[in-house]
């Protein structure tokens, strides 16, 4: 899926936002299918089960790229999430000030502090050149949100040393490896007996 982002100058008002899942009932080409249109393939190292838990274990501060003030939006919805869950969130977004009570900055290099993990929320088309700031600011880790389908910016990540995510969700990663989605029956693909209990940074070995 090759989705606008949350930036007025990238899209138009309605369509849904980079980062966001289709609607059910709306057929979509499978990632690497043939035909106009399809997004390419997500190469599983981008994908590992190993590389989320890592991030999971260092991540404190994350940027969030593309972040909405719009309470509707999944961004906003997400970057709620991971702050409740003791996450320091960072907006990067130019078209707004401050978003869930954070000073918003109109690029990674307006960041005056460290970052952890660097979450995009934009078209593929625009993750090339986030994923090179994102290496020029010292982040530890790219994650690329569901649609952010950019083989050439996790290339890049990478290659400076970053680890990648891409075609993932961090709230839903977040509640598969730390037990939140089995209070909503979900199927977390742990099989275990024990339900985890509710952990913060830092609380995590």
């Amino acid at each position: 899926m090759s989705a606008p982002s949350d930036h007025p100058a990238a899209g138009t008002a309605g369509t849904p936002e980079a980062g966001a899942r289709p609607a059910a009932s709306s057929e979509q080409p499978k990632v690497g299918a043939a035909g106009a249109g399809a997004p390419p393939p997500v190469d599983p190292r981008f994908q590992d089960a190993r590389t989320i838990r890592k991030i999971y274990g260092y991540a404190r501060t994350i940027a969030v790229v593309g972040l909405s003030p719009n309470r509707l939006r999944p961004s906003f919805f997400v970057g709620q999430y991971l702050q409740y869950r003791g996450y320091r969130i960072v907006p990067v977004n130019p078209t707004a000030d401050e978003i869930l009570g954070e000073t918003s900055y109109s690029t990674l290099s307006a960041i005056p502090f460290p970052v952890d993990v660097v979450d995009v929320f934009r078209a593929p088309a625009a993750a090339p050149a986030i994923a090179e700031e994102a290496a020029r600011i010292g982040a530890k880790a790219l994650w690329l949100q569901f649609g952010v389908i950019s083989p050439g910016a996790a290339e890049i990540a990478e290659a400076a040393g970053l680890d990648v995510v891409m075609d993932k969700c961090m709230k839903i990663e977040h509640g598969r490896f730390f037990g939140e989605m089995h209070w909503f029956g979900l199927n977390t693909g742990q099989v275990t007996a024990r339900r985890p209990a509710r952990t913060r940074p830092g609380e995590r070995e």
